[in-house]
């Protein structure tokens, strides 16, 4: 008579037979594959609309969702870059929406500088020269002053908000985000419709090349290029240390634009109609006389007033880089001096 198997005793687990052992591990294998392919099918997921958005949130977020392995200053540059562009691109996508708006309102942003320019034609209706300057060489500084100005506020134009931002609490959001602080205030609301700027100061300055003759020769179109980058680079370091001041003042943003707006503004003119204690301050406080005043002059074949050494013309790049490298440390210490509104 077969005996039958023993009872295992409470608690104690019922041992499986060889045959329900095999059987179990195929089961295992086959959960195995399956969270595989849920995996899998999450990862076709992004091929979905909220797909989409989770890939570009690691695209930006970097590896394991935190900060990129940054580990010198050039890699740090290079992911601010790239997260500036990101966003940047996400604001621009949400332009395009509404593409019939942003036809207007780059028609509007363009002939408000026509008016700027409406000025100074009709102050040239009364007088031949102003400053010892011709129509034309004065529309050479105004041009090259609002395209600088244009570029630097299509891509820095946000700071004058942090002021803003401050108070409502919005600031403490970017300061979470694995994305450096300073890329997202630039890039925060890009605002596509400034264009309409940039294109009217460039059809001025298309207009008064026409009609002046460079000093200089082969160099004077490269001498203009840079003129125009280096201004962008002053007037975006101006933008970058009014932000950081809002830290401090948080209705500062007029003090500000005083200095972008009104320094551009200033500019526009010949350096000879104002007092040389005001040209020595934009010399040698704030340097906007590198934006454009000190290498038009050499590109019109006149002397500054305050008869600075030649090679003073040609240092707008060097002041450029200097004044950003301030903009950097200053943003840096408004950082700091920040105090989180607790929401």
């Amino acid at each position: 008579m077969a005996e039958l198997p023993e009872a295992p005793a409470p608690g104690v687990p019922r041992p499986a037979p060889a045959g329900d052992a095999h059987a179990g591990a195929a089961h295992a294998e086959a959960a195995g594959a399956g969270a595989a392919d849920v995996r899998a099918g999450d990862a076709r997921a992004g091929d979905t609309p909220t797909g989409d958005t989770r890939a570009g949130n690691a695209r930006i977020a970097g590896p394991a969702g935190g900060e990129p392995a940054a580990e010198g200053p050039l890699d740090r540059l290079w992911w601010g870059v790239r997260a500036y562009c990101f966003i940047a691109a996400m604001w621009v996508r949400s332009t395009m929406v509404y593409r019939a708006s942003f036809v207007m309102l780059a028609v509007g942003s363009f002939a408000t500088s026509v008016l700027d320019f409406v000025a100074i034609m009709i102050m040239f209706s009364h007088v031949d020269v102003l400053g010892g300057f011709a129509f034309r060489e004065v529309a050479l500084l105004y041009a090259t002053s609002a395209t600088s100005l244009g570029l630097a506020d299509l891509l820095l134009g946000s700071f004058d908000r942090i002021g803003t931002r401050v108070r409502d609490g919005t600031m403490d959001t970017m300061l979470v985000r694995p994305v450096p602080a300073l890329a997202q205030v630039a890039a925060d609301r890009f605002a596509l419709r400034r264009l309409g700027r940039i294109g009217q100061s460039v059809l001025v300055l298309g207009w008064a090349l026409s009609g002046v003759e460079l000093a200089g020769g082969a160099w004077a179109p490269l001498l203009l290029a840079v003129t125009v980058l280096s201004g962008t680079a002053i007037f975006g370091a101006v933008y970058v240390v009014g932000g950081a001041f809002q830290f401090v003042a948080q209705d500062a943003a007029e003090v500000q634009n005083s200095f972008t707006y009104g320094g551009a503004t200033l500019l526009e003119y010949p350096p000879t109609v104002f007092a040389k204690d005001l040209v020595r301050g934009v010399t040698f406080v704030i340097p906007l006389a590198f934006v454009n005043w000190l290498p038009v002059l050499r590109l019109l074949g006149r002397d500054d007033p305050l008869r600075l050494p030649g090679w003073a013309d040609f240092a707008g790049p060097a002041v450029a880089a200097a004044c950003c490298a301030l903009a950097g440390l200053a943003w840096r210490a408004g950082l700091r001096a920040y105090r989180s509104t607790g929401s």
